[in-house]
């Protein structure tokens, strides 16, 4: 790579001359940087689109400006997991690159990942060339694409240490905690606050049902439909599930409480700022069916699931309140931010709404 006064102006986030000083050393013959541009749609990790010479597309992964949560946005641990489930397993994601642990060189640490052709769906607007039955294979895809992540042999692809599923739940019950705690720390630096009572007493509730530890299982984290690159030619597919920063050993549940929390169905009554409301287009799956065809494929017990749903409800408006703080401190980049506070509650009250049930259905 030639580093020269060709590279092209800067974007939020990114070091360019330092960037590409980095690729000539650690990908040597890749080409000049061409072209760099933020990805649109996280609200989290940053995601930038790179151009080099003779039109390659690469991928560049580095955590949020501003408020970081302690423990979150893991570069290491994305890259880690990235490389292991692209060596012989049927979970689709990009081939990884290259990492970089020195924060000088663009602020924070990064990695390189293959760019994936694929569609990221996630409004209805998306939906707009989506046949029904194009929309029902998609389910079908991600379905299993959530099945094979669960079922993947960690220890085969060296990812046995990946994390501890002794006391995990309740682990992320304190863990989600703090972040909450630190969330309310910032926004108070910000001269806001922002009181959910109703908070409190669902952590009370969770505490209270906590399950036995599972068989330890890979755990995305934050898996769900805009969350994956779709193909919908020659067939509908999942072309690559993305976005692992959360990813450990665990309980696999957890996961499809939060897809479910995610999924839009025609007839909800309130939608959230997150999330792809595409799902509830024509087509797609409902939430029970696209528990039907995951319990098909793993033969997994899900008599607990409304736990595992309010759990999630409690985790999403967390990961929230952390964006909402970001965004108070003027320490987003992108659109629809300012929304994102709105959701802590609707989830709050989902949360109760599902324990007090106990059902989903």
């Amino acid at each position: 790579m030639t580093v020269d006064a060709e590279l092209p102006a800067g974007v939020p986030g990114i070091d360019v001359p330092r960037l590409a000083a980095w690729l000539a050393r650690e990908l040597p013959g890749s080409g000049r940087i061409g072209a760099i541009d933020l990805i649109a749609g996280g609200r989290s990790n940053l995601t930038y689109g790179i151009t080099l010479d003779g039109d390659r597309r690469v991928v560049l992964r580095r955590p949020p400006l501003g408020h970081v949560l302690p423990t979150a946005h893991d570069m290491g641990r994305e890259y880690r997991v990235l490389s292991a489930l692209g060596s012989g397993t049927s979970v689709p994601v990009p081939r990884t690159l290259a990492f970089c642990d020195d924060e000088e060189v663009i602020g924070a640490r990064f990695y390189l990942m293959d760019f994936v052709e694929g569609r990221v769906l996630r409004t209805r607007e998306d939906a707009a060339d989506i046949t029904p039955g194009q929309a029902r294979g998609l389910s079908e895809a991600l379905a299993a694409a959530l099945a094979a992540i669960h079922t993947v042999d960690v220890k085969a692809v060296g990812l046995g240490d990946f994390g501890r599923p002794s006391g995990y739940m309740e682990r992320q019950l304190n863990r989600w905690g703090k972040q909450w705690d630190g969330s309310q720390q910032a926004i108070r630096a910000t001269g806001n606050t922002h009181d959910l009572p109703e908070y409190d007493r669902l952590v009370a509730r969770l505490a209270e049902r906590l399950p036995a530890d599972a068989p330890a299982r890979l755990v995305h984290g934050d898996f769900r439909l805009d969350n994956a690159l779709a193909r919908l030619e020659p067939r509908p597919e999942i072309a690559a599930v993305v976005d692992w920063e959360m990813s450990t050993l665990g309980d696999p549940l957890s996961d499809l409480g939060l897809t479910l929390v995610y999924w839009a169905e025609a007839t909800d009554d309130q939608e959230l700022p997150v999330g792809a409301t595409i799902t509830a287009a024509p087509g797609f799956f409902g939430r029970r069916e696209f528990t039907e065809r995951y319990a098909a494929l793993t033969g997994f017990d899900l008599a607990d699931l409304d736990f595992y749903v309010a759990f999630a409800c409690f985790k999403l408006a967390v990961i929230l309140e952390g964006i909402h703080a970001r965004y108070l401190q003027n320490a987003t980049v992108g659109e629809g931010f300012d929304q994102i506070g709105g959701g802590v509650p609707l989830l709050l009250e989902r949360a109760h709404r599902t324990l007090d049930a106990g059902s989903l259905w």
